[in-house]
């Protein structure tokens, strides 16, 4: 198993130390993820996930974005289902994630941003992509400043998880603006890159 400095050095091999994100750096945030999943109980493998959750860059985030051919290379460096998570929380279409989130059981889909493709997942997977989505929404949302963007959906995913989940989205959410969003899939206006 790659040690926690050979996983940074990887991100700074690559470059992605120097990309902005949430008005902090790209690598910042991703330790941000990883450290906050340990405080949450996680395991070496999913914070693992945590750290490389938005690899590929997502529908939003597209500062840095490692290409999909080099899925292999994260394997190696994370494992099959952490980098299977990292690929799915990169990959998904959110408007479809986000009705996906409000079935109490499986069968989960989620559709393929790149391909447009309906992919199956298993229960596992699907918890642990719900799990890694809030946690990195409640890393960066009082930075950024984009309470609105899809408030719904990270309430949801909060009522969904419960636990430590729900009390980190509670904690973090204690203090944010009236949603004033008329459409929460459009970035507010108001936010911080």
């Amino acid at each position: 198993m790659k040690t926690f400095k050979e996983l940074t050095q990887f991100f700074q091999d690559e470059g992605a130390d120097n990309v902005d994100h949430s008005t902090k750096g790209y690598l910042a945030h991703a330790i941000g993820v990883y450290n906050d999943l340990k405080k949450w109980g996680c395991d070496e493998e999913l914070a693992r996930v945590g750290l490389f959750h938005s690899i590929y860059g997502t529908e939003i985030f597209q500062n840095f974005t490692l290409d999909t051919s080099r899925r292999d290379d994260i394997r190696e460096l994370i494992g099959d289902h952490a980098e299977m998570v990292c690929w799915m929380n990169c990959a998904i279409d959110r408007r479809h994630f986000d009705q996906e989130i409000h079935k109490e059981s499986g069968p989960y889909q989620i559709r393929d941003r790149f391909t447009g493709n309906l992919v199956d997942v298993s229960d596992q997977e699907f918890h642990d992509l719900c799990l890694i989505h809030l946690c990195d929404w409640l890393e960066q949302v009082e930075r950024s400043r984009a309470w609105d963007y899809r408030r719904s959906a990270y309430v949801q995913l909060a009522k969904r998880l419960g636990g430590v989940g729900a009390e980190n989205f509670n904690r973090v959410f204690a203090d944010a603006p009236e949603c004033v969003s008329t459409d929460e899939y459009v970035w507010p206006e108001t936010a911080l890159n």
